[in-house]
């Protein structure tokens, strides 16, 4: 390697295996010159462990891809390399961009700042959730579904190039292991070497490592996302459909520069953009208007009259969850604790096989094929945030979504509703962020004592821990935008305008045959009933004509 350039290695080089046919090539995955402009997304599939010991492992990938260059043939990626940074100072000498850019995205810094609501230090390094909690004390855990390596405490160097994992997102041998309790860093059984190698663009089962196990295991967190999805028929997803469109996640994530469109913090809710062409777009196709406009029914062209009101998902969406995998629906985290007898955790599972309690995290609630929550929603979405008071007597929802009926920017959208039970602060009232993980003697996942694991998780916060400490109830919101069922499953018109009906609870606006007014209704079966009386007099009165005309003329 001199002045930038890449050289392939001589055939006689005995460190490198022989360069594959011209028809081999073709196939070969595409290179970083073109695939890591897809690099934002991360993770692939991974099997349900064992709470707290689940790893990321990418599945199978067969994604079409077109390279120009064929990885094998490059020097710089003979290797043998002793680790990931290594290989991403490799892939640095062509890719001499590609770790700065990754900087600028918030899937390298979990931190976003919200312009449109003001709220500054969000993002996952930041915020507040009700499935594990919180990052903070918890990293090398947490961590490993980073896009990086090392991430073991809050002084991680977030400007190192050669901290950016490459291939977690663009590894296509299926092989690529990132232990869960390793801070991001691979398994050092691996043969690096022969994943560089091996690099191509992102696919479902890539990202859907870190996305399709958020909250710890496979579909707990988002409902609308879980391995099912690494090849889905057309039943579970008419676009992702593996014999079919066979779309992969950046084909709507579309990207630019490492950036990722589409965002948990500022999601577009409306898009008044519609289908995206040169010189009309956004520069996001994380929309269904981006492809199918805003009038996409063309035979039933009185569903165009609701697009101005319902987001398509809506409809579109009638359950989540429909896959192979359940998703978590409730955790209460104030039964975590219990203990055998002879006091020792243990863990218990429904006739579903899936865990029900655990002494680490306390019960589980699954669910599925389970039907969305339903919300006006705008796009705009606040956060409870550390150290922000809570009222411990209702239920504090940590990202509500704002929108209203009367709010020309809000649509009817379908939600995943995340119920807990967690811990918060009874002398401060605020959450309380919990020390889980780590083999020390406060953390809560070793010592199960609830004081000693909130003293040490609260240190870093806002607010330290007052010594008193309670559980409160939670709910968290996900919008719900995938697993899209074939057409002849959307919802049908009565499943809503019906007094029992989906948007039963929904309220602020009129729908008709769900709603009613009383003096209305009184006054349409009066004038019906007269109407009926008098076609029965006319009637009569026709009849006795006709019969009194009978009688003269006979």
């Amino acid at each position: 390697m001199t002045g930038g350039v890449c050289h392939p290695p001589s055939s006689r080089d005995p460190r490198v295996r022989k360069s594959r046919p011209p028809t081999a090539r073709a196939g070969v995955l595409l290179g970083l010159v073109l695939g890591l402009a897809l690099f934002g997304l991360v993770g692939p599939p991974r099997a349900a462990l064992a709470a707290g010991a689940t790893p990321i492992v990418h599945g199978a990938i067969d994604t079409p891809h077109d390279s120009t260059a064929d990885h094998t043939a490059y020097e710089e990626l003979t290797g043998p390399f002793t680790d990931g940074p290594s290989v991403t100072a490799a892939c640095l000498h062509c890719h001499t961009n590609a770790a700065k850019q990754l900087h600028q995205t918030t899937h390298w810094t979990w931190h976003y700042d919200n312009a449109r609501t003001g709220q500054a230090g969000l993002g996952k390094r930041n915020v507040v959730n009700n499935f594990c909690i919180s990052i903070e004390s918890n990293w090398p855990r947490c961590t490993s579904c980073h896009i990086g390596y090392g991430w073991e405490d809050a002084s991680f160097d977030h400007g190192s190039e050669t901290a950016v994992d490459c291939l977690v997102c663009h590894d296509t041998t299926g092989t690529y292991t990132k232990p869960a309790t390793l801070a991001g860093h691979p398994d050092p059984a691996l043969d690096l070497a022969e994943v560089a190698r091996n690099v191509g663009p992102t696919s479902r089962a890539t990202c859907g490592a870190c996305h399709f196990n958020g909250g710890g295991e496979d579909g707990v967190k988002h409902g609308d996302l879980d391995t099912s999805l690494i090849q889905p028929d057309f039943a579970l997803d008419v676009h992702m459909d593996a014999n079919g469109l066979n779309f992969q996640c950046a084909t709507c994530h579309t990207t630019g520069g490492h950036q990722v469109t589409g965002s948990r913090y500022a999601p577009t809710a409306i898009d008044p953009v519609g289908i995206d062409v040169p010189g009309h777009t956004d520069q996001t196709r994380a929309t269904c208007e981006s492809c199918h406009g805003q009038t996409p029914h063309e035979r039933r062209s009185k569903l165009n009259d609701h697009t101005d009101r319902v987001a398509c998902q809506t409809c579109h969406i009638p359950a989540f969850a429909r896959g192979a995998r359940m998703t978590k629906v409730r955790w209460d985290w104030s039964t975590a604790g219990r203990m055998t007898a002879d006091g020792k955790p243990f863990h218990e599972e429904g006739a579903h096989g899936y865990t029900t309690y655990t002494s680490k995290k306390g019960d589980f609630v699954w669910g599925a094929d389970v039907p969305p929550d339903y919300r006006w929603f705008n796009g705009t979405i606040r956060y409870t945030k550390p150290g922000d008071t809570i009222d411990p007597d209702g239920v504090v929802v940590l990202n509500a979504v704002e929108g209203a009926a009367d709010d020309p920017d809000s649509r009817i959208w379908p939600f995943k509703v995340m119920h807990s039970r967690q811990p918060y602060d009874a002398g401060q009232s605020v959450l309380a962020l919990p020390h889980v993980f780590g083999k020390d003697d406060t953390a809560f996942w070793t010592n199960f004592d609830w004081p000693k694991a909130l003293t040490a998780g609260m240190a870093a916060q806002p607010v330290p821990f007052s010594g008193a400490h309670d559980f409160v109830d939670t709910e968290t919101y996900w919008p719900i935008t995938h697993m899209v069922a074939p057409k002849e499953e959307a919802l049908s018109c009565n499943e809503c305008h019906a007094g029992n009906g989906r948007l039963a609870d929904l309220t602020g606006f009129y729908m008709p045959g769900r709603d009613t007014f009383p003096w209305l209704t009184t006054v349409g079966w009066g004038l019906a009933g007269l109407t009926l009386l008098g076609t029965i007099l006319h009637g009569l009165i026709r009849l006795a004509a006709s019969i009194r005309a009978r009688a003269r003329r006979g």
